[in-house]
Protein backbone atom coordinates (compact mmCIF):
# COMPACT_ATOMS: atom_id res chain seq x y z
CA UNK A 1 0.00 0.00 0.00
CA UNK A 2 1.62 3.67 -0.88
CA UNK A 3 2.37 5.65 2.19
CA UNK A 4 -1.04 7.42 1.85
CA UNK A 5 -0.05 9.96 5.28
CA UNK A 6 2.82 11.33 4.05
CA UNK A 7 2.11 11.70 0.76
CA UNK A 8 -0.87 13.92 1.76
CA UNK A 9 1.21 15.70 4.37
CA UNK A 10 3.55 16.65 1.27
CA UNK A 11 0.66 18.11 -1.38
CA UNK A 12 -0.73 20.02 1.69
CA UNK A 13 2.30 21.62 2.23
CA UNK A 14 2.97 22.05 -1.36
CA UNK A 15 -0.25 24.09 -1.34
CA UNK A 16 0.03 26.28 2.03
CA UNK A 17 3.86 27.33 0.45
CA UNK A 18 2.83 28.12 -3.08
CA UNK A 19 -0.64 30.17 -2.88
CA UNK A 20 0.91 32.72 -1.47
CA UNK A 21 2.83 33.48 -4.52
CA UNK A 22 0.17 34.80 -6.91
CA UNK A 23 -3.62 34.90 -5.63
CA UNK A 24 -5.26 35.91 -8.35
CA UNK A 25 -5.00 34.38 -11.98
CA UNK A 26 -4.75 35.87 -15.30
CA UNK A 27 -7.43 34.66 -18.15
CA UNK A 28 -5.48 32.57 -20.84
CA UNK A 29 -7.19 31.02 -23.60
CA UNK A 30 -4.03 28.48 -24.52
CA UNK A 31 -1.48 27.87 -22.41
CA UNK A 32 2.08 26.18 -23.25
CA UNK A 33 3.76 23.09 -22.04
CA UNK A 34 7.25 22.11 -23.31
CA UNK A 35 8.46 18.80 -22.09
CA UNK A 36 12.10 17.35 -22.90
CA UNK A 37 13.67 14.08 -22.05
CA UNK A 38 16.50 12.86 -20.28
CA UNK A 39 18.52 15.52 -18.68
CA UNK A 40 22.89 14.70 -17.87
CA UNK A 41 25.29 17.06 -18.62
CA UNK A 42 28.14 15.00 -17.30
CA UNK A 43 29.31 13.38 -14.67
CA UNK A 44 32.34 13.77 -11.93
CA UNK A 45 31.92 10.05 -10.79
CA UNK A 46 33.75 8.11 -10.95
CA UNK A 47 35.76 10.26 -13.13
CA UNK A 48 35.89 13.97 -13.99
CA UNK A 49 37.07 13.09 -17.57
CA UNK A 50 33.22 11.93 -18.27
CA UNK A 51 32.63 15.91 -17.59
CA UNK A 52 32.15 18.48 -20.72
CA UNK A 53 35.40 20.33 -21.84
CA UNK A 54 36.20 23.16 -19.69
CA UNK A 55 33.84 22.03 -17.34
CA UNK A 56 31.03 24.11 -18.87
CA UNK A 57 27.63 22.76 -19.39
CA UNK A 58 26.27 25.95 -20.83
CA UNK A 59 27.22 25.06 -24.71
CA UNK A 60 25.74 21.72 -23.88
CA UNK A 61 22.58 23.48 -24.56
CA UNK A 62 23.22 26.96 -25.70
CA UNK A 63 21.23 26.25 -29.30
CA UNK A 64 18.06 25.29 -27.87
CA UNK A 65 17.74 28.22 -24.77
CA UNK A 66 15.36 30.36 -26.87
CA UNK A 67 13.01 27.28 -27.55
CA UNK A 68 13.51 26.30 -24.13
CA UNK A 69 12.00 29.45 -22.56
CA UNK A 70 9.21 29.71 -24.78
CA UNK A 71 6.71 28.37 -22.64
CA UNK A 72 4.41 29.18 -19.87
CA UNK A 73 6.12 25.63 -18.34
CA UNK A 74 9.44 23.73 -19.02
CA UNK A 75 9.73 20.13 -17.55
CA UNK A 76 12.51 17.50 -18.24
CA UNK A 77 13.68 14.65 -16.64
CA UNK A 78 16.83 14.84 -14.23
CA UNK A 79 19.01 11.60 -15.03
CA UNK A 80 21.23 12.13 -12.14
CA UNK A 81 22.09 13.68 -9.06
CA UNK A 82 23.59 16.57 -7.87
CA UNK A 83 25.01 15.08 -4.55
CA UNK A 84 28.53 16.91 -4.15
CA UNK A 85 30.61 15.34 -1.31
CA UNK A 86 27.23 14.00 0.23
CA UNK A 87 26.43 10.34 -0.65
CA UNK A 88 27.65 6.98 -1.18
CA UNK A 89 28.21 6.04 -4.40
CA UNK A 90 25.98 3.03 -5.31
CA UNK A 91 27.85 -0.56 -5.92
CA UNK A 92 27.78 -1.83 -9.34
CA UNK A 93 28.88 -5.10 -10.50
CA UNK A 94 28.65 -4.72 -14.37
CA UNK A 95 29.68 -1.18 -15.57
CA UNK A 96 29.24 -1.87 -18.30
CA UNK A 97 25.12 -1.86 -17.93
CA UNK A 98 25.65 0.03 -14.45
CA UNK A 99 26.08 3.53 -14.07
CA UNK A 100 26.44 6.36 -11.33
CA UNK A 101 26.14 10.48 -12.08
CA UNK A 102 26.87 13.32 -10.02
CA UNK A 103 26.72 16.51 -12.04
CA UNK A 104 28.44 19.44 -10.36
CA UNK A 105 26.58 21.71 -9.07
CA UNK A 106 27.16 24.82 -10.16
CA UNK A 107 25.83 23.05 -13.49
CA UNK A 108 22.14 23.90 -11.78
CA UNK A 109 22.43 27.35 -13.41
CA UNK A 110 22.33 25.66 -17.02
CA UNK A 111 18.60 24.57 -15.84
CA UNK A 112 17.87 28.03 -14.69
CA UNK A 113 19.01 29.94 -17.75
CA UNK A 114 17.45 27.15 -20.00
CA UNK A 115 13.99 28.42 -18.24
CA UNK A 116 12.96 24.81 -16.43
CA UNK A 117 10.36 25.19 -14.10
CA UNK A 118 9.98 21.59 -13.05
CA UNK A 119 11.98 18.30 -13.41
CA UNK A 120 11.50 14.78 -12.78
CA UNK A 121 14.04 12.87 -9.92
CA UNK A 122 11.85 9.79 -10.34
CA UNK A 123 14.13 7.48 -12.35
CA UNK A 124 16.56 4.85 -11.66
CA UNK A 125 19.56 7.47 -11.17
CA UNK A 126 18.09 9.55 -8.71
CA UNK A 127 19.72 7.27 -6.02
CA UNK A 128 23.17 7.15 -7.26
CA UNK A 129 24.53 8.69 -4.15
CA UNK A 130 21.57 7.29 -1.98
CA UNK A 131 18.50 9.20 0.12
CA UNK A 132 21.00 12.07 1.52
CA UNK A 133 22.74 12.48 -2.81
CA UNK A 134 18.75 12.33 -3.39
CA UNK A 135 17.71 14.98 -0.87
CA UNK A 136 20.74 17.48 -1.50
CA UNK A 137 19.74 17.24 -5.45
CA UNK A 138 16.24 18.69 -4.59
CA UNK A 139 17.57 21.15 -2.03
CA UNK A 140 19.65 22.16 -4.94
CA UNK A 141 17.08 22.00 -7.72
CA UNK A 142 14.61 24.22 -4.92
CA UNK A 143 17.14 26.76 -4.19
CA UNK A 144 17.41 27.72 -7.61
CA UNK A 145 13.66 28.31 -8.02
CA UNK A 146 13.02 24.64 -10.05
CA UNK A 147 10.49 22.29 -8.51
CA UNK A 148 11.69 18.64 -8.42
CA UNK A 149 8.96 15.51 -7.75
CA UNK A 150 9.28 11.54 -7.86
CA UNK A 151 10.30 11.05 -4.53
CA UNK A 152 8.98 9.11 -2.09
CA UNK A 153 9.34 12.46 -0.21
CA UNK A 154 8.21 14.75 -2.24
CA UNK A 155 6.20 12.42 -4.77
CA UNK A 156 4.50 15.97 -6.25
CA UNK A 157 4.88 19.57 -6.58
CA UNK A 158 2.55 22.59 -7.19
CA UNK A 159 3.91 25.52 -9.55
CA UNK A 160 1.98 28.78 -9.72
CA UNK A 161 2.74 31.00 -12.58
CA UNK A 162 0.59 33.93 -13.59
CA UNK A 163 -1.69 32.37 -11.48
CA UNK A 164 -2.22 29.11 -12.54
CA UNK A 165 -1.40 26.29 -10.70
CA UNK A 166 0.73 23.08 -12.50
CA UNK A 167 1.18 20.10 -10.92
CA UNK A 168 3.70 17.60 -11.49
CA UNK A 169 3.80 14.09 -9.91
CA UNK A 170 6.28 11.36 -10.72
CA UNK A 171 6.89 7.56 -10.89
CA UNK A 172 8.91 5.25 -11.78
CA UNK A 173 9.59 1.46 -10.83
CA UNK A 174 12.73 1.93 -8.99
CA UNK A 175 13.86 2.01 -5.93
CA UNK A 176 12.88 5.20 -3.28
CA UNK A 177 10.11 5.74 -5.76
CA UNK A 178 6.00 5.42 -6.06
CA UNK A 179 5.77 2.17 -9.02
CA UNK A 180 3.56 1.83 -12.03
CA UNK A 181 2.59 -1.34 -11.65
CA UNK A 182 0.14 -0.52 -8.40
CA UNK A 183 -2.71 1.22 -10.64
CA UNK A 184 -4.93 1.45 -8.20
CA UNK A 185 -2.58 3.86 -5.99
CA UNK A 186 -1.35 5.63 -8.80
CA UNK A 187 -4.60 6.60 -9.44
CA UNK A 188 -5.66 7.60 -5.86
CA UNK A 189 -3.01 10.27 -5.93
CA UNK A 190 -3.17 11.75 -9.11
CA UNK A 191 -6.47 11.98 -8.14
CA UNK A 192 -5.74 13.61 -4.43
CA UNK A 193 -3.26 16.05 -6.75
CA UNK A 194 -6.14 16.89 -8.90
CA UNK A 195 -8.53 18.45 -6.64
CA UNK A 196 -5.24 21.20 -6.13
CA UNK A 197 -3.79 22.23 -9.75
CA UNK A 198 -5.31 23.31 -13.00
CA UNK A 199 -3.20 21.94 -15.28
CA UNK A 200 -1.92 18.45 -14.03
CA UNK A 201 1.18 17.02 -15.70
CA UNK A 202 2.24 13.09 -14.74
CA UNK A 203 5.69 12.22 -15.86
CA UNK A 204 6.29 8.03 -15.18
CA UNK A 205 10.13 6.84 -16.32
CA UNK A 206 9.02 3.19 -17.64
CA UNK A 207 9.69 0.70 -20.68
CA UNK A 208 12.29 -0.80 -21.96
CA UNK A 209 15.55 0.44 -23.23
CA UNK A 210 17.47 0.82 -26.27
CA UNK A 211 16.91 0.87 -30.55
CA UNK A 212 14.96 -2.29 -29.95
CA UNK A 213 12.66 -1.12 -27.49
CA UNK A 214 10.82 1.93 -29.72
CA UNK A 215 7.15 0.96 -30.06
CA UNK A 216 4.52 1.01 -27.15
CA UNK A 217 3.24 -2.82 -26.78
CA UNK A 218 0.35 -2.18 -24.50
CA UNK A 219 2.17 -4.79 -22.10
CA UNK A 220 3.85 -5.12 -19.41
CA UNK A 221 7.71 -4.85 -20.57
CA UNK A 222 10.71 -6.35 -18.67
CA UNK A 223 14.60 -5.00 -19.09
CA UNK A 224 17.46 -6.56 -17.85
CA UNK A 225 15.17 -8.74 -15.73
CA UNK A 226 13.48 -5.60 -14.14
CA UNK A 227 9.44 -4.79 -14.24
CA UNK A 228 9.34 -1.57 -16.06
CA UNK A 229 5.49 -1.24 -15.89
CA UNK A 230 2.46 -1.51 -18.46
CA UNK A 231 2.93 2.22 -19.70
CA UNK A 232 0.12 2.27 -21.89
CA UNK A 233 -2.21 1.06 -18.88
CA UNK A 234 -0.51 3.19 -16.69
CA UNK A 235 -0.90 6.19 -19.25
CA UNK A 236 -4.63 6.05 -19.64
CA UNK A 237 -5.22 5.09 -15.98
CA UNK A 238 -3.54 8.62 -14.34
CA UNK A 239 -5.68 9.77 -17.19
CA UNK A 240 -8.94 8.76 -16.09
CA UNK A 241 -8.04 10.16 -12.97
CA UNK A 242 -7.28 13.36 -14.02
CA UNK A 243 -3.57 14.04 -15.31
CA UNK A 244 -3.76 16.80 -18.44
CA UNK A 245 -0.44 15.40 -19.83
CA UNK A 246 1.42 12.88 -19.69
CA UNK A 247 5.46 12.98 -20.29
CA UNK A 248 7.00 9.77 -20.53
CA UNK A 249 11.06 8.81 -20.70
CA UNK A 250 13.39 5.55 -19.73
CA UNK A 251 13.55 4.06 -22.82
CA UNK A 252 16.78 6.72 -24.53
CA UNK A 253 14.88 6.76 -27.45
CA UNK A 254 11.60 8.17 -28.46
CA UNK A 255 8.19 6.25 -28.63
CA UNK A 256 4.92 7.42 -30.09
CA UNK A 257 2.19 10.56 -29.15
CA UNK A 258 -1.22 9.52 -27.84
CA UNK A 259 -4.55 11.57 -27.27
CA UNK A 260 -6.87 9.81 -25.17
CA UNK A 261 -10.06 11.62 -23.87
CA UNK A 262 -9.13 14.74 -25.04
CA UNK A 263 -5.53 14.50 -22.99
CA UNK A 264 -2.20 14.35 -24.46
CA UNK A 265 0.12 11.49 -23.74
CA UNK A 266 3.93 11.53 -25.40
CA UNK A 267 5.29 7.36 -23.75
CA UNK A 268 9.37 8.30 -24.37
CA UNK A 269 10.44 11.41 -24.78
CA UNK A 270 14.28 9.82 -25.04
CA UNK A 271 17.59 11.57 -24.71
CA UNK A 272 17.47 14.55 -24.58
CA UNK A 273 20.63 16.59 -23.13
CA UNK A 274 23.17 14.28 -22.17
CA UNK A 275 26.77 14.00 -22.13
CA UNK A 276 29.84 11.03 -22.33
CA UNK A 277 27.96 7.89 -20.87
CA UNK A 278 25.50 7.60 -22.90
CA UNK A 279 24.89 5.85 -26.25
CA UNK A 280 23.89 8.20 -28.90
CA UNK A 281 23.93 6.32 -32.26
CA UNK A 282 21.15 6.02 -34.48
CA UNK A 283 17.65 6.46 -32.77
CA UNK A 284 19.69 6.94 -29.34
CA UNK A 285 20.66 10.18 -30.42
CA UNK A 286 17.84 12.31 -31.73
CA UNK A 287 14.60 13.32 -30.10
CA UNK A 288 11.76 16.22 -30.23
CA UNK A 289 11.20 19.06 -27.48
CA UNK A 290 7.61 18.49 -27.53
CA UNK A 291 5.29 21.53 -27.00
CA UNK A 292 2.35 21.37 -26.05
CA UNK A 293 -0.76 23.24 -26.51
CA UNK A 294 -4.09 23.04 -23.90
CA UNK A 295 -6.88 24.72 -22.82
CA UNK A 296 -6.89 26.08 -19.31
CA UNK A 297 -9.02 23.06 -18.36
CA UNK A 298 -5.80 20.87 -19.76
CA UNK A 299 -7.50 20.04 -23.37
CA UNK A 300 -5.56 19.03 -26.12
CA UNK A 301 -5.42 22.25 -28.75
CA UNK A 302 -2.01 21.01 -30.89
CA UNK A 303 1.32 20.32 -30.43
CA UNK A 304 4.59 20.90 -32.17
CA UNK A 305 7.85 18.52 -32.47
CA UNK A 306 10.97 20.63 -32.66
CA UNK A 307 13.81 18.41 -33.78
CA UNK A 308 17.00 18.32 -31.81
CA UNK A 309 19.58 15.83 -31.53
CA UNK A 310 23.36 15.00 -30.03
CA UNK A 311 26.24 15.12 -32.38
CA UNK A 312 29.53 13.64 -30.76
CA UNK A 313 29.59 13.12 -27.04
CA UNK A 314 26.64 14.90 -25.99
CA UNK A 315 25.15 18.35 -26.22
CA UNK A 316 21.47 19.20 -27.70
CA UNK A 317 21.46 21.10 -31.31
CA UNK A 318 18.65 21.89 -33.44
CA UNK A 319 18.43 18.90 -36.17
CA UNK A 320 17.88 20.27 -39.55
CA UNK A 321 17.14 17.30 -41.42
CA UNK A 322 14.46 17.19 -38.79
CA UNK A 323 14.69 13.34 -38.06
CA UNK A 324 12.43 12.57 -35.23
CA UNK A 325 9.21 14.58 -36.96
CA UNK A 326 9.31 11.39 -39.09
CA UNK A 327 10.03 8.90 -37.08
CA UNK A 328 7.43 9.84 -34.40
CA UNK A 329 5.19 10.26 -37.14
CA UNK A 330 6.07 6.72 -38.28
CA UNK A 331 5.78 5.03 -35.08
CA UNK A 332 2.63 6.71 -33.54
CA UNK A 333 0.69 5.47 -37.22
CA UNK A 334 2.31 1.89 -36.52
CA UNK A 335 1.28 1.94 -32.82
CA UNK A 336 -1.71 3.87 -32.38
CA UNK A 337 -3.57 3.72 -35.99
CA UNK A 338 -6.64 4.02 -34.41
CA UNK A 339 -5.67 7.72 -33.40
CA UNK A 340 -6.71 10.13 -36.05
CA UNK A 341 -3.69 12.81 -35.55
CA UNK A 342 -2.21 14.71 -38.40
CA UNK A 343 1.90 15.38 -37.85
CA UNK A 344 3.16 17.18 -41.14
CA UNK A 345 6.48 18.19 -41.91
CA UNK A 346 6.67 20.72 -39.68
CA UNK A 347 6.28 19.18 -36.76
CA UNK A 348 2.52 20.10 -36.11
CA UNK A 349 0.42 17.79 -34.17
CA UNK A 350 -3.52 18.50 -35.02
CA UNK A 351 -6.82 16.80 -35.05
CA UNK A 352 -7.72 16.86 -38.42
CA UNK A 353 -11.35 18.85 -38.70
CA UNK A 354 -13.33 16.69 -40.08
CA UNK A 355 -12.54 13.22 -37.84
CA UNK A 356 -16.13 11.90 -36.73
CA UNK A 357 -14.58 9.44 -34.97
CA UNK A 358 -15.18 8.51 -31.62
CA UNK A 359 -11.85 8.16 -29.76
CA UNK A 360 -11.74 6.69 -26.35
CA UNK A 361 -14.91 8.34 -25.37
CA UNK A 362 -14.28 11.68 -26.99
CA UNK A 363 -16.01 12.92 -30.09
CA UNK A 364 -13.65 15.39 -32.24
Amino acid sequence: MIKTFSFLCCILYLIDVSAWQDASAKRFDTLTVIGVGDIMMGTDYPSAVYLPPGNDCKPLLHDVYPVLRDADITFGNLEGTFAGDLGIPKKCKDTTKCFVFRMPEQYVHCLVDGGFDMVSIANNHANDFGASGNLQTEWILESHGIASAGSYTSPAVIVVKDGIRYGLIAFAPNLGCYGLDDLDASAWMVDSLRKRCDILIVSFHGGAEGADHQHVTRQNEIYLGAGRGNVYAFAHRVIDSGADIVFGHGPHVTRAVEIYKDRFIIYSLGNFCTYGRFNLRGPNGIAPIMKVQVTPAGRFIRGEIIPVYQPGSGGVSLDPHKRIISKLTELTRTDFPEIPLDIDKKGLITIPEDTTTIVHGSYY
